[in-house]
C-alpha cells in the first residue's frame, strides 16, 4: 500500500486553520470516556477531523485513494481559494460563489455524519427499492415477450462507476428462474453515492442565492466535524437538520471563519453580503451549528458551548466507537475483496 494517503481529513486542514489560535485549535469533544476528561483541548489541524482510510477502497487488485485526491483538487482547493477572498473582504466573482457552493455540498456528504446518514437510509429503503425496480423490469420484459415486441434494454451500468451492484440469474427449486441482486452496502457504495452527487446531481440542483453574513461584536461562529447545516422549520415548529436543498424555507449555512458565514435560504432573497446579524439571530445560528455536530466542535472561544451542547460520557460507547473505526479499513477491504466486480 505504498504511497496511499491513509489519513483522510474529512474536514480540510486549511479550512480548520481559520479557527487557529497560534498553531492550535480549541476542540470540544462530544463523546468522552469519563467525567474527568477536559471539556476543551488544543489540537493541531493535522491531528483532528480525520480517519484512516475513510475514502480508500479496494479497486479489484489494490487499494485506491483516488477519491481523496479528487476531493482535494476539485472541491477543497478551489473552495479554499474563494474562502480566502471572503476573509479578505475581496470582491467575489460567479466562479467564487460556485466554488463555495461546491465546497459546501462536498462537506454535506463526505463526513462520517454523511456516511452514517447514507447507511441508515440504505438499511431502511434499499431492499424495497431493489424489489420494486426489479419487479417493474421483469413485468416489462414479460409483457414484451407476450406481445412479441422487442424489449428495450436499459443502458448498462458504467463499469467504471464503482457501483457495487451485481445482477445474476438463479434457478429456483421448482425449475423456474429469477434475478438476484447483490449490493455491497458499505464504504464502496457510499463512495459511489458521493461521486454521483458531486459529479451528476450537483449539475441538477436548484440555483441558490448565496451571501456572507457576519457575526456581531463579541460573538463568533464555531465550526464542527459536520460543518454544513441545513435547517428546516417543519409543521408545528418542529426543526429538522436534514432540510432539502430544494425545499422552500430551508436555511443552509457553513461557517467560513469565526466571523464569516456562507448563507442561503431556499426561495428567499438573501441579505446583502457583509450584513451583521442580530444577537438573537447569531444565537440561533450558533445553536444550530452545535446541534449539527457529531463528535467535535472547534471554536476560538468557549462561551456557552458546553452548556448548549452537553457531551455524552460513556466508556463503553467511547471504546466501541474507537474499535469500529480502528477496524474500518480491514473489515471494509475484506468485504470489497470478496465482492464480485461487475
Amino acid at each position: 500500500m505504498a504511497g496511499i494517503k491513509k489519513d483522510n481529513h474529512y474536514v480540510p486542514q486549511a479550512y480548520l486553520r481559520r479557527w487557529q489560535t497560534g498553531n492550535q485549535i480549541l476542540t470540544y469533544r462530544l463523546l468522552v470516556p469519563h467525567e474527568n476528561w477536559p471539556h476543551w483541548k488544543v489540537h493541531s489541524p493535522k491531528s483532528i477531523a480525520k480517519l484512516q482510510h475513510l475514502y480508500t477502497y479496494f479497486s479489484g487488485s489494490q487499494d485506491s485513494d483516488e477519491i481523496e485526491h479528487w476531493l482535494d483538487s476539485d472541491f477543497e482547493q478551489p473552495g479554499l481559494a474563494s474562502i480566502a477572498k471572503v476573509v479578505k473582504e475581496a470582491k467575489l466573482n460567479p466562479e467564487d460563489w460556485q466554488n463555495l457552493f461546491r465546497f459546501a455540498l462536498a462537506q454535506s456528504v463526505r463526513t462520517p455524519t454523511g456516511l452514517e446518514r447514507f447507511l441508515k437510509r440504505q438499511d431502511e429503503t434499499l431492499e424495497k427499492i431493489l424489489e420494486s425496480s426489479m419487479g417493474e423490469s421483469v413485468a416489462k420484459f414479460e409483457a414484451a415477450q407476450a406481445s412479441g415486441t422487442k424489449f428495450e434494454t436499459p443502458p448498462a451500468v458504467d463499469p467504471h462507476s464503482k457501483l457495487p451492484l451485481k445482477l445474476s440469474r438463479i434457478k429456483n427449486d421448482d425449475g423456474s428462474e429469477s434475478i438476484q441482486a447483490k449490493v455491497l452496502s458499505g464504504r464502496k457504495f457510499w463512495i459511489w453515492q458521493l461521486e454521483h452527487i458531486l459529479k451528476n446531481t450537483v449539475n441538477r440542483m436548484p440555483a441558490l442565492r448565496w451571501t456572507i453574513l457576519h457575526a456581531p461584536a463579541y460573538t463568533s461562529w464555531p465550526t464542527t466535524d459536520n460543518p454544513l447545516t441545513r435547517i428546516w422549520d417543519g409543521p408545528n415548529g418542529k426543526l429538522s437538520l436534514e432540510g432539502g436543498w430544494g425545499v422552500p424555507g430551508t436555511k443552509i449555512f457553513l461557517p467560513l471563519s469565526p466571523k464569516h458565514l456562507l448563507f442561503a435560504q431556499v426561495g428567499q432573497r438573501p441579505p446583502r453580503r457583509g450584513t451583521v446579524v442580530s444577537l438573537h439571530e447569531a444565537a440561533y445560528i450558533r445553536t444550530m451549528i452545535l446541534y449539527g455536530a457529531s463528535r467535535y466542535v472547534f471554536s476560538t472561544d468557549t462561551h456557552d458551548i458546553a452548556e448548549c451542547r452537553p457531551r455524552t460520557v460513556s466508556q463503553k460507547q467511547f471504546d466501541e466507537e474507537r474499535k469500529r473505526w480502528a477496524d474500518w479499513h480491514v473489515t471494509q477491504s475484506e468485504e470489497e475483496a470478496n465482492y464480485p466486480n461487475l
